[in-house]
């Protein structure tokens, strides 16, 4: 039978990235493609501990329907959390528990925009959210990111155009290059957007993991009239799998993206939202997270000294001060084809799976000559292996 799909997915393709997962499943491959935190860092006894505890105290709340805004305690609890950073406002503010972040990018485009309206999106950005825009048939169009943040003269230009509705940049340690956006690029970003009337969405999934440098507010601190859309979540800290994200946002907005949620799922799994509230209740968030980047602080040096070590000089790389990437960047005209060819070659014959940044375009034909590396899934042991055979190919590729 030929299937007749609507005209919101006909358009979409599968994230290159969970194709290229699939290659990484052989045991083999030594996988930089994920983005998925690093095993060592989820607490994963404190978990079983807490979920024993859980289902003998509370099966009767964990196993039934709950609030589509989420649980309560859990709900308060995040609350205070962002409340103390600066980020949650009271006075208009609410927050709605999401199933991961995605769910809270997805939702927030759905109760803002119409087909034909414009987001803009940091060039390159996440696969993710850039699918979930595109299901609404909106205009996708892209924003150059420098090492401190999208170009804003660049922004206004896009912004002077008309139609945007809503801008979506991901601050900190960004997916995929790890560049953080600097304190004056966020004023001038927020100053732009109230004057031309686009609400920000802030994604903020990495923010917890600074390893190194100073942290730096959220835009969402400068918001006095609910003009910015924070979403955060609990994959990156506490486990990917339990798939706790949220929203925080005027109170207007979040009752909107409360009433899409109930049709998408009508509320997120209790279980897990009870296990993360739990934890935050029972551990110290901030020597948990103090563990986390320890962690990533010595992930990501040895991987940088390893690219160092071992790759061709013509291709260069970030330096990111936390989250989970390294994106580095081929010589001066390198066509799309060979980025293709060059990732290929490293699954295939090498055994070593990377992203391609054609993955994290606006733009299905856009080129580029980046790719993207993970350093917290693989053991360190993989990470020396892994950067030795690439630097090897890319050797070969471009000379010393």
């Amino acid at each position: 039978m030929e299937f007749k799909f609507s005209e919101k997915v006909s358009h979409l393709q599968a994230s290159a990235i969970r194709e290229i997962l699939k290659y990484s499943a052989d045991p083999q491959v030594i996988s930089f493609a994920a983005g998925s935190p690093a095993p060592e860092a989820l607490p994963a006894k404190e978990l079983e501990e807490l979920s024993k505890e859980l289902l003998a105290e509370e099966p009767s709340v964990a196993f039934q329907y709950g609030l589509t805004e989420g649980y309560t305690p859990l709900r308060d609890e995040v609350k205070k959390i962002l409340k103390d950073r600066g980020v949650f406002n009271p006075e208009y503010d609410e927050v709605i528990i999401t199933s991961g972040a995605q769910q809270a990018n997805e939702l927030s485009a759905k109760v803002l925009c119409n087909e034909g309206d414009v987001i803009l999106a940091e060039k390159p950005s996440f696969i993710g959210s850039l699918n979930a825009f595109k299901s609404y048939r909106v205009y996708l169009k892209g924003v150059t990111l420098e090492t401190d943040g999208v170009n804003i003269a660049e922004l206004e230009e896009k912004l002077k155009e008309g139609g945007v509705k809503l801008v979506y940049l991901i601050p900190n340690f960004q997916n995929p290059t790890g560049n953080t956006m600097s304190w004056e690029k966020r004023k001038a970003a927020f100053e732009l957007c109230k004057k031309y009337g686009a609400v920000i969405l802030e994604d903020n999934p990495y923010g917890d993991l600074r390893f190194a440098g100073e942290d730096v507010k959220s835009i969402k601190t400068l918001d006095t009239e609910g003009s910015v859309i924070y979403s955060g979540t609990f994959s990156k800290i506490l486990s990917p799998g339990i798939r706790v994200g949220y929203v925080c946002a005027h109170k207007d907005i979040v009752q909107k993206i409360v009433v899409c949620k109930q049709v998408a799922d009508v509320h997120s799994t209790m279980w897990s939202q009870m296990l993360a509230y739990r934890f935050l209740k029972k551990y110290d968030l901030d020597e948990h997270l103090a563990k986390l980047r320890r962690v990533y602080e010595h992930k990501t040096n040895l991987m940088l000294s390893e690219i160092d070590k071992n790759f061709s000089s013509k291709i260069t790389h970030t330096n990111p001060q936390g989250g989970l990437f390294i994106w580095c960047t081929l010589p001066e005209g390198v066509t799309t084809q060979q980025m293709v060819d060059f990732c290929t070659t490293a699954v295939k014959d090498y055994k070593v799976a990377i992203v391609p940044g054609t993955a994290f375009n606006i733009n299905d034909d856009d080129e580029s000559r980046s790719f993207r590396m993970n350093f917290s899934t693989p053991t360190d042991e993989n990470i020396i292996k892994g950067c030795e055979i690439l630097g090897k190919l890319s050797k070969e590729m471009f000379g010393e």
